[in-house]
């Protein structure tokens, strides 16, 4: 299977849990997933035509889709794990605002960061390269988090 170029797979996390955000977006159930050799094939159910209104709702039709992911569609979606790992860097930082934008694959993020001595930007930088590091990282940083026990707190890697 081929994500994106260069970029080798040794397994299937973030290629799942990209497409599998794409079927909680549709909210899509009783899923078949088979890897086809340009991507994979999803096949579930999806309910549609649901409404609510004051007077009435309805229930809506259950039906079932078949969608066709191609690997550009996966390295779409895994485009996105580059928001997901720079949200999760924004969120051990607890900043009061947040504005960052990207140029090829680079980002540059400014925090708006409250202290004693009151509120501060701080800028960051990620070349593509500490993204794809990152990216890399999460499913490490996930597997120490669900292995912590309730109540207790993960040692979390600094960038």
């Amino acid at each position: 299977m081929r994500i994106y170029e260069g970029s080798p797979r040794k397994d299937f996390e973030e290629v799942f849990r990209s497409i599998g955000a794409f079927l909680d977006q549709r909210r899509m159930t009783e899923v078949l997933l088979v890897e086809a050799p340009d991507g994979f094939i999803v096949q579930g159910l999806v309910v549609t035509g649901s409404t609510s209104s004051t007077w009435s709702d309805t229930i809506g039709t259950q039906t079932k889709e078949t969608l066709t992911f191609l690997d550009d569609d996966i390295a779409r979606f895994m485009e996105e794990s580059a928001f997901r790992v720079l949200g999760r860097y924004m969120d051990e930082q607890k900043p009061h605002d947040v504005f960052f934008f990207e140029q090829d694959g680079a980002f540059v993020v400014r925090l708006l960061m409250a202290g004693q001595a009151g509120s501060r930007h701080v800028l960051a930088e990620f070349t593509r390269d500490d993204i794809n590091e990152m990216v890399a990282r999460g499913p490490a940083l996930r597997h120490q988090e669900a292995a912590t026990p309730s109540g207790g707190t993960a040692t979390k890697a600094a960038k």
